[in-house]
């Protein structure tokens, strides 16, 4: 899992059926201390996060383990919106 930062939305009109219905967000990947790290993931939205809300990504064969995604083509989702970030 990755910490990410909400950025942008996509649009596709035309996709696989699958991913019909879905919202495909723009995410900037972010350090444990929350600045960015130049890295960016276009995620499916599971959990309805904003525009600049700092999210809990997940990428790869994990991404599809949510009750959304399960049998999607999905690499990434977003699972959580963070509150905090503590690093003690």
């Amino acid at each position: 899992m990755r910490l990410g930062r909400v950025v942008g939305t996509v649009v596709s009109t035309r996709k696989d059926p699958r991913l019909t219905g879905f919202k495909l967000l723009v995410v900037a990947t972010l350090t444990p201390r929350l600045e960015p790290d130049g890295g960016y993931e276009v995620a499916v939205d599971t959990v309805q996060a904003g525009f600049k809300e700092v999210v809990i990504l997940c990428t790869g064969s994990s991404a599809r383990m949510t009750e959304r995604t399960k049998d999607a083509p999905v690499d990434a989702a977003i699972v959580g919106i963070v509150d905090t970030v503590n690093l003690d």
